[in-house]
């Protein structure tokens, strides 16, 4: 696949949708740098409960930094972020961060969102190795934000059903969908 100049993906889905795991292996076929989600909340993580106030301060800072950064950064260079976001108002608000980027950047957005069924998202989030790296592995919570919201869907946005597709084949026809998406 042929690297993209200047696009930020953003690909969203429910805690253990495998966000991750499709991007590492995304991002290289877009030639883009790799985001994680908890590469920006994990400081605030490790320092504070989420009840917190600085727990929200310092995933706003370490974002804006961050952000910053990368307004700054080759003006050729891609990203893929990974996200989990909501239809509630606080992660609607989140969202526009990334256009706000996009725009500073004069970059070419891409949403995504990976739909993935709830058996198999709740099988994947009890996955090893998700709670060494600080993420969620609670199924009880996992169910509780499925009741409660859906997944934020952007205008525009891809969509991909991962629920039955192996990494390999979920990123390889991601990078397809984005390329169509771009050209």
């Amino acid at each position: 696949m042929t690297a993209f100049a200047n696009v930020i993906v953003h690909i969203n889905g429910w805690p253990g949708s495998g966000k991750l795991t499709i991007a590492k292996l995304l991002a290289p076929m877009l030639g883009a740098k790799l985001v994680d989600n908890h590469t920006l909340i994990n400081p605030a993580e490790m320092l504070f409960s989420r009840g917190d106030p600085l727990y929200r301060s310092l995933r706003a800072a370490v974002r804006e930094t961050v952000f910053d950064h990368i307004v700054r950064a080759e003006p050729a260079a891609s990203y893929v972020f990974t996200d989990a976001l909501s239809d509630d108002e606080f992660d609607t608000a989140q969202f526009e961060h990334y256009r706000v980027l996009a725009e500073r950047r004069q970059a070419r957005l891409v949403p995504v969102v990976l739909d993935c069924s709830e058996d198999e998202n709740r099988r994947r989030l009890e996955a090893a190795g998700r709670a060494e790296r600080h993420k969620l592995v609670d199924v009880s919570v996992l169910d509780g934000l499925r009741a409660k919201h859906r997944l934020l869907r952007f205008e525009r946005a891809l969509a991909l059903d991962v629920t039955d597709l192996t990494v390999d084949a979920a990123a390889t026809r991601l990078a397809r969908l984005i390329g169509e998406s771009l050209s």
